[in-house]
């Protein structure tokens, strides 16, 4: 099929979805897969969290923890994936669940993927400046001193940095997300090589695939539970693949490279990241000192297995990564707060649907810039970063943004096993095979929703003689907070105004919206699966 008529059929889907292709359809398929790829970002999650895999279980949780974890997650893709394929929509996941599922539903939906994308972003960006100020005090020993005052201020700047590149060079945004798929593999590469070929000593098979740590403060009789809190470490890095289903609307044969765009991010990020992991853990020269520096434990592992000289270059290509990360997490929620804007769900609404000349939702990217800022930023107040309360912060904030994308991404696979067989497919589905894949989606995300809002060490229990609110928890007040919020709206006034997904007009109006844009006319009807 020619650019052109892929083009217009893409557009005619999207009229059958009730929306007007107001958003610059430009991503080919490749692009599509950068995005989510990007934001799932293995040198990102993976090495941010890996002070949390090391302390919660050890080598044994980098050798089977992660192969453990990608598995269920590309199930939970697979089920994601079939719907994407049938609403390729900005909207993603809250416009499946209202269409399959109706207005609560994707009210639910819609504000579970908002809260947990801000919170990735977060996440990510916040992670970023840790690794950023690890690098530049070792470029600068004495200048930069690593303080969360510190960090705050470069979490500060790459945030606005990453808004505005988004806002004013949406075609640098699209060439970087390109640049980052090889950037990842070759930096994995480059690294893995390094920490195998430089260092004198290495860990062997045996400890790496079977040694145990449990430096949580739980006794080794509740090793089993420490082992389960480690997962956190690959679940949090296999966040973000809903990007794909986002940014269909900018996308080329949308029905078709959104399905395959969150798989391939998932499948490939699985073997990248296992091969991240074990390569870190096989170079760590001193179980004590990488597991001492709390966040900074894979700074250690550089310094202590390549020497300072080596190490600058690892933590660059590593900080080069987390910013393409950061600056593609900002593109994806600013669409899904544009599109959610564009049905009404959120306060402002008109506000944050606006597109500027480039036909970005610029006053959605500075939004969520803003509020991920917000975030993170008690984080200023901590003693501390690497270890201690502000560690115990910081894993605080990737339990929010896991727990919340999460259910927003079972929630249309329960509703589309709660449809069954009458469900109409789009061009991608799974067939017969929908109902084991979602049944173990729904059941592995109930699973982690629970495990990670657990305490993460015994002072932070409330009931227990050692209890400080340092160590606390908060992913279950933030988590239970929201459904109390969301729910309550939705009770005393948004059930009687949100209606859902809201069509934009008849296809003369949706025409006329486009021609706003400098958009060609569509010829022929609108068909889809709708």
């Amino acid at each position: 099929m020619e650019a052109g008529q892929m083009h217009d059929k893409d557009k005619r889907m999207l009229h059958a979805l009730g929306y007007a292709q107001e958003l610059s359809r430009r991503m080919s398929g490749f692009s599509n897969f950068a995005i989510s790829f990007t934001i799932i970002s293995i040198l990102s999650g993976t090495l941010t969290l890996y002070a949390t895999g090391l302390n919660y279980g050890g080598p044994i949780m980098e050798a089977w923890g992660w192969p453990l974890v990608s598995l269920f997650v590309l199930i939970v893709g697979l089920g994601m994936a079939e719907i994407a394929s049938k609403y390729p929509t900005a909207g993603g996941l809250y416009y499946w669940a209202s269409k399959m599922g109706g207005p609560v539903w994707g009210w639910f939906t819609g504000w579970f993927n908002l809260i947990g994308q801000i919170a990735i972003t977060a996440g990510i960006d916040y992670g970023a400046a840790i690794f950023t100020d690890a690098l530049l005090s070792l470029l600068w020993p004495g200048t930069f001193k690593s303080t969360p005052h510190e960090i705050i201020y470069v979490y500060a700047a790459i945030l606005a940095l990453h808004a505005l590149m988004n806002i004013f060079s949406v075609r640098l945004v699209a060439l970087l997300n390109d640049i980052s798929v090889w950037w990842h593999v070759l930096g994995v590469t480059i690294i893995v090589a390094f920490l195998v070929l430089k260092p004198d000593q290495h860990q062997s098979v045996g400890t790496v695939f079977s040694k145990t740590i449990n430096n949580s403060g739980f006794s080794h009789s509740w090793l089993w539970f420490v082992l389960l809190l480690g997962l956190l470490q690959a679940q949090y890095t296999y966040t973000g693949y809903d990007a794909s289903a986002h940014m269909s609307e900018e996308t080329h044969n949308a029905s078709r490279a959104a399905a395959r765009g969150i798989i391939m991010s998932i499948a490939v990020s699985a073997i990248f990241g296992y091969i991240l992991a074990l390569g870190v853990t096989f170079a760590i020269q001193s179980f004590d000192r990488t597991t001492g520096a709390g966040i900074f434990a894979v700074k250690q592992v550089y310094l202590d297995a390549l020497g300072s000289s080596t190490a600058k270059v690892m933590l660059f290509i590593t900080v080069g990564a987390q910013f393409f990360c950061g600056m593609s997490s900002i593109t994806s929620a600013s669409r899904m707060m544009y599109a959610f804007s564009r049905d009404r769900a959120v306060p402002g609404h008109q506000l944050w649907r606006r597109l500027n000349r480039e036909r970005v939702p610029y006053m959605a990217a500075i939004a969520i810039a803003v509020l991920a800022f917000l975030c993170a930023f008690p984080a200023y107040f901590s003693k501390d970063i690497g270890v201690g309360a502000g560690y115990v912060a910081y894993a605080a904030v990737t339990s929010i943004a896991t727990i919340g994308l999460y259910i927003a991404y079972a929630i249309p696979i329960f509703l589309r096993l709660r449809q069954g067989d009458a469900w109409e497919p789009g061009e991608w589905n799974l067939g017969r095979h929908y109902k084991w894949i979602g049944t173990i989606a729904c059941l592995w995300v109930a699973f982690i929703s629970v495990l990670f809002i657990m305490p993460v060490t015994p002072t932070g229990i409330p009931w227990n003689d050692s209890f400080t609110w340092l160590s606390v928890n908060y992913a279950p007040i933030a988590v239970i907070g929201a459904f109390a919020l969301v729910g309550g709206w939705w009770l005393l006034s948004a059930r009687h105004w949100f209606e859902g997904p809201i069509a934009q007009g008849t296809p003369e109006e949706l025409a006329q919206i486009e021609a706003r844009y400098g958009e060609p006319g569509t010829v022929g009807p609108a068909t889809s699966g709708a």
